[in-house]
């Protein structure tokens, strides 16, 4: 992006009384973000929901003198700025009539064609909360999804310990500008993030940390993602603002149940209750759901695999590296095989020595 577009681009982001939507209505109708600041009021005003309070600020030079500092500010801290009609904006946030029309970013974010997943709740987490939280990413490794959250307290930063700790990537989304950090706690968190992920924000330098700050950053944390997990909740809480978001996007939510009478139970059962969200029992229910295709990280070690095998064997060996053991049932649901074809697969497998059944009908790769 030019830097002429960019500082256009930060000074419509920074107009009073235009929010993300007005400002992709009109750049649509101006053509360009240049042509935002040189069309005429008159013109402006013939736009369907546009009136003078809208366009107010629009041409005062201090909005541009604003964008100049913190393009300065960007440039210094070598900052990558995602513009919403790029290349590098993330695909799933575009598809959010109010996601932001700049997105700042910091470390190292690749999103691919690797499934994004969120994963939010509690400040106030418990010890069944962090077990629940630890067992679902570590079932869902095998599938390389990008772990986000917020970085808060509680649920979001145990999300993305445990995303570090499985070796997948994470992202942080913030309610401030990239030259702070909220809680200051977590600072101590910022390489790891970084170096497996990073941040993003749509907030300045200059930008307070305010309470509305997180309500607004949680549309991102809900657009980035296809879906959105809700390990525990009270009855009330930001999670549940994530939730609603994500159910307004048209993307699934999931809720880890809890018992009737604890406290963090009470948002994520009254989500299953009201069917604002999947009732999320077994890990396996995400893949399953989402219909995402198993492809195993270690697939990319082709000398751990045996060159024998045909492309059925190969999908389930690596499936088997990734986890170790597992269910027949539960190797068919994540592989997208049938039972019967399975059961033969394994079987011959077996026969080669590849791997061998326990109790249980479970199956385990022998290495």
């Amino acid at each position: 992006m030019l830097d002429e577009d960019l500082l256009f681009a930060l000074a419509l982001q920074r107009t009073p009384n235009i929010g993300d939507i007005t400002a992709k209505k009109l750049i649509a109708h101006c053509g360009s973000l240049q042509g935002v600041w040189n069309e005429s009021k008159k013109n402006l005003l013939k736009i369907t929901g546009i009136g003078s309070y809208t366009i107010n600020y629009l041409n005062k030079g201090s909005l541009l003198h604003q964008a100049e500092k913190e393009l300065t500010f960007i440039k210094n801290n070598h900052i990558r700025v995602c513009y919403f009609e790029n290349d590098n904006y993330p695909a799933l946030l575009r598809q959010c009539i109010d996601g932001p029309i700049l997105l700042f970013q910091r470390g190292n974010i690749s999103i691919k064609k690797q499934p994004v997943i969120s994963i939010v709740g509690t400040r106030k987490i418990t010890n069944q909360g962090v077990a629940n939280c630890e067992a679902i990413i570590e079932r869902l490794s095998p599938y390389n999804p990008i772990i986000v959250s917020g970085f808060a307290y509680g649920v979001d930063i145990t999300a993305q310990k445990f995303a570090i700790k499985h070796h997948l990537q994470t992202i942080g989304c913030l309610a401030h500008g990239l030259n702070q950090i909220y809680p200051n706690a977590h600072r101590e968190y910022i390489s790891a993030v970084e170096n497996n992920g990073g941040f993003f924000t749509d907030f300045w330098s200059t930008d307070k940390i305010e309470r509305a700050n997180f309500l607004k950053r949680n549309r991102i944390i809900a657009g980035l993602s296809e879906a959105t997990i809700i390990i525990e909740s009270a009855e009330r809480g930001g999670s549940l603002v994530t939730a609603d978001i994500a159910n307004s996007y048209n993307r699934e939510v999931f809720a880890v149940p809890g018992r009737i009478n604890d406290s963090q139970s009470v948002g994520c059962n009254n989500l299953i209750k009201f069917q604002r969200a999947h009732l999320l029992s077994l890990a396996e229910d995400i893949p399953y759901i989402l219909n995402w295709k198993f492809q195993a990280r270690h697939q990319q070690n082709n000398s751990l695999v045996p060159h024998d095998l045909d492309a059925d064997e190969k999908l389930v060996y690596n499936f088997l590296l990734a986890k170790d053991k597992d269910s027949i049932d539960n190797i068919a649901r994540m592989c997208q095989m049938p039972i019967f074809k399975m059961s033969s697969l394994l079987l011959n497998m077996e026969l080669k020595g590849l791997i061998k059944p326990l109790s249980g009908k479970y199956f385990e790769l022998i290495k």
